[in-house]
C-alpha cells in the first residue's frame, strides 16, 4: 500500500437559494479557518437551489486559497464542452483554485424534464468517456479540434482558454465500469459516505486500481476524496461521526490510513453550521 498523502478537508454547504448569505459566511470561514476544498452540488432541476457555477464564481471571487469544484458537476444538462470552458474561465479567474467534480448523471426524471437527454447507464457512461475527451482538449491551446463522437462531438473548434493551473477531473462513481473509468481516465475519484459507507471502500479502490494498472498509470496518482456527513458534538460518541472532536479524530485516521482516503468533505448534519466548521477545523489541525 503506498504511504498516505497528507489528508485535505474540505466543507459541502448547500446552495440554497435562500440562504445565499448563510453559504457565502460558511465558505468565507472556512477559507479563513484553513480548509481546503469547497464542494459544491449540481442539480440545476431543484427550483430552491442556485445555480452550482454562478455560485462557485461568486465563492472564488470572496476567496483567497481555499479550492473549489462542482461536486458533481451534471454532464448530462450542460454539456461537455461549456462545461470545459467554465472549467477554464473559473480557474483562470481564481489564478489556480478551482477543480472538476463530474459524474455521468442520475435523476433522469428531472433532467429530461428540464430538456436535457434521457440515459440508460451504459449510454451515459459512454458519454462521460467521450466528455473527458472533449473537455481535455478544449483546455489545450490546439486549434480545428475535431471529435467525432455519439454524444459529444467538436468541428473544428479551437480550444481555450488554457486553465491556470492542471485542473483535476473527480469523478462521481459507484458501478464497476464507471470505477474502470476514473483508474483509466480521471485524476480523483468522490464517493459519498450515504452511498459508499467505509466497508465498501477497499472493494471498490481495488477496482480503480486495476483499471489504473490496465492503463499503465500508477493508482497512486488518483486521489481519493469522500464525502462524509456527520455531527461533531462535545458529547460521547453516538455513532458513525458522530461523537466529540477525539472520536473525529479517530474515525477520519482510520479513513484515512487503513481505508486510503486522501480528502475529507464535510457536510454538517445538524447543529449550528459555523460551531460545526469550526469544529472540523479542529479535527482536520489535529490529523494534519
Amino acid at each position: 500500500m503506498a504511504t498516505p498523502r497528507t489528508p485535505l478537508f474540505g466543507l459541502f454547504p448547500s446552495p440554497q437559494a435562500a440562504d445565499h448569505t448563510a453559504t457565502v459566511r460558511l465558505v468565507r470561514l472556512a477559507d479563513e479557518l484553513g480548509l481546503d476544498l469547497i464542494g459544491i452540488q449540481d442539480h440545476p432541476y431543484q427550483r430552491r437551489f442556485l445555480d452550482t457555477f454562478t455560485l462557485m464564481a461568486d465563492l472564488l471571487a470572496r476567496t483567497e486559497r481555499v479550492r473549489v469544484f462542482p461536486d458533481v458537476a451534471n454532464l448530462p444538462l450542460r454539456g461537455a464542452a461549456m462545461i470545459a470552458k467554465a472549467a477554464a474561465s473559473l480557474d483562470v479567474m481564481s489564478g489556480g483554485r478551482f477543480e472538476l467534480g463530474l459524474g455521468a448523471g442520475a435523476m433522469w426524471d428531472a433532467v429530461a424534464a428540464m430538456g436535457g437527454p434521457r440515459r440508460e447507464p451504459g449510454e451515459a457512461v459512454d458519454a462521460l468517456i467521450e466528455a473527458i475527451t472533449v473537455i481535455r482538449r478544449l483546455w489545450s491551446s490546439d486549434r480545428g479540434l475535431q471529435v467525432d463522437g455519439e454524444h459529444y462531438r467538436l468541428a473544428g473548434v479551437h480550444g481555450g482558454p488554457q486553465p491556470a493551473h492542471d485542473v483535476g477531473i473527480w469523478l462521481g462513481a459507484i458501478g464497476p465500469r464507471m470505477l474502470g473509468v476514473t483508474g483509466r481516465l480521471a485524476d480523483g475519484w468522490i464517493p459519498s459516505s450515504p452511498y459508499t459507507p467505509p466497508e465498501q471502500l477497499l472493494d471498490r479502490h481495488a477496482v480503480i486500481d486495476e483499471a489504473a494498472d490496465d492503463a499503465g498509470r500508477s493508482p497512486s496518482d488518483i486521489l481519493r476524496l469522500y464525502n462524509i456527513n456527520g455531527r461533531i458534538t462535545d458529547g460521547p460518541a453516538e455513532a458513525w461521526l458522530v461523537g466529540d472532536r477525539d472520536h473525529w479524530v479517530e474515525q477520519l485516521r482510520e479513513l484515512h490510513t487503513e481505508r486510503r482516503i486522501d480528502a475529507f468533505v464535510f457536510w454538517p448534519d445538524g447543529g449550528d453550521h459555523d460551531d460545526q466548521v469550526r469544529a472540523f477545523a479542529e479535527v482536520a489541525a489535529e490529523l494534519r
